[in-house]
């Protein structure tokens, strides 16, 4: 075989496979229940599909327009005001994406200079520091403390430098399924307040929200609105995650930018894909359901789960339930997912993976995101653990 002449130098050389590709694979070779990875076991309704088939069959299969279908844009600016009450000009401030971690990638990249810092949450998303790093940014954590895994808002006015560029949060938060408080949201309102820092808010899980709360949008607030890129996700609204459609919203001078990189790492999306979700965005209680529709399948997981040794945590939103299992082991928690899988025949996401040093609680996530047989006959198997 050829060889690479000289060595690489790589520039995530502490990166190597996800977790979830890990978890994922070894669920499908042990043929076990995958509970690791974020993804629904179930379809959209059909006339999702059947809007797709339209648009194909119309002739929109050519490039869409660099910033996405207009149509599609204006959905979103539609969603964006009776939601949150702040307008975005379709035209220059709404962005469609290959998905949220694109989004994601494509705002750090955009906005990140060598040197700048930003500072994230942790337990953090695994996509978040790699893009800064990439960027030659600097990467500050600040700890969510078990088990409610809330903000400590003093550390993160301890964090703040006058390097600091960027905030990214996370809300409803994976993997903890903590949700953020109006009182969250003001406090880091005025802590950037009078200073350049902008925020990326990861907000995809914008529809799943729990027992009667509120998702508190930074959009709902115009002062963080200002500095703000939302971030959103179509995969996880309409349970479509293969199809990797987002969308971002910000202020034009911060989208200006956005989009000088978003030309050349994607240029454009799916083109019959957004026409479709242009025409199913046009109904919103296909979305506003949603948060019921998850609270169910939240409530039937933890109730079957009544009587096994695993204890619960609090679990506010998302499709994700976060579970300590101390009184099963007290092996290292990535241990404890392989023999699992292996044993019990049911995948899950060990916490630790979602912090930089391996911080081990002896917890685990699930995601709930399955079909009641799914969820009944991993429940089973994991009550006997």
């Amino acid at each position: 075989m050829p060889h690479f002449p000289a060595p690489i130098t790589s520039r995530l050389p502490a990166v190597g496979t996800t977790i979830f590709t890990v978890m994922s694979r070894l669920a499908q070779e042990c043929r076990a229940i995958n509970l690791s990875q974020g993804f629904p076991d179930f379809n959209a309704e059909d006339l999702l599909f059947e809007r797709v088939a339209h648009h194909m069959r119309a002739g929109r299969n050519q490039y869409a327009p660099m910033a996405g279908v207009p149509a599609l844009r204006d959905a979103v600016a539609a969603k964006m005001v009776a939601l949150y009450g702040t307008a975005y000009d379709p035209e220059t401030e709404i962005t469609i994406t290959a998905g949220a971690t694109q989004a994601l990638f494509t705002a750090v990249a955009a906005l990140v200079h060598p040197g700048d810092e930003v500072i994230v949450f942790e337990p953090v998303y695994d996509s978040y520091a790699p893009a800064i790093a990439l960027q030659g940014g600097v990467v500050r954590r600040v700890h969510l403390v078990a088990p409610d895994y809330r903000p400590d808002w003093t550390a993160v006015a301890a964090a703040i430098s006058p390097r600091t560029r960027m905030i990214m949060i996370n809300t409803p938060h994976n993997p903890t399924g903590m949700v953020w408080a109006p009182a969250d949201l003001a406090r880091l309102a005025e802590l950037v307040r009078g200073t350049g820092i902008m925020v990326v808010a990861d907000e995809v899980y914008e529809h799943i929200v729990f027992d009667g709360r509120r998702h508190e949008s930074v959009a709902r607030y115009p002062e963080l609105a200002a500095r703000s890129v939302v971030v959103s996700s179509f995969g996880k609204t309409f349970h479509i995650t293969g199809w990797k459609v987002g969308y971002v919203a910000g202020p034009r001078e911060l989208m200006a930018e956005f989009r000088k990189v978003h030309q050349f790492n994607v240029f454009t999306v799916n083109a019959p894909v957004q026409y479709a979700l242009a025409d199913y965005l046009a109904q919103p209680e296909r979305y506003l359901g949603l948060a019921d529709f998850y609270q169910g399948k939240r409530d039937y997981f933890r109730t079957a789960l009544m009587g096994s040794r695993f204890d619960l945590l609090a679990c506010e939103g998302t499709y994700f339930q976060l579970a300590s299992y101390r009184r099963i082991s007290d092996e290292p928690d990535t241990r404890f997912v392989e023999r699992l899988t292996r044993e019990a025949g049911v995948a899950a996401i060990p916490l630790s993976a979602f912090f930089e040093d391996g911080r081990d609680d002896r917890v685990v996530r699930f995601c709930f995101a399955k079909e009641e047989g799914t969820l009944a006959a991993a429940c089973e198997r994991l009550r006997r653990c």
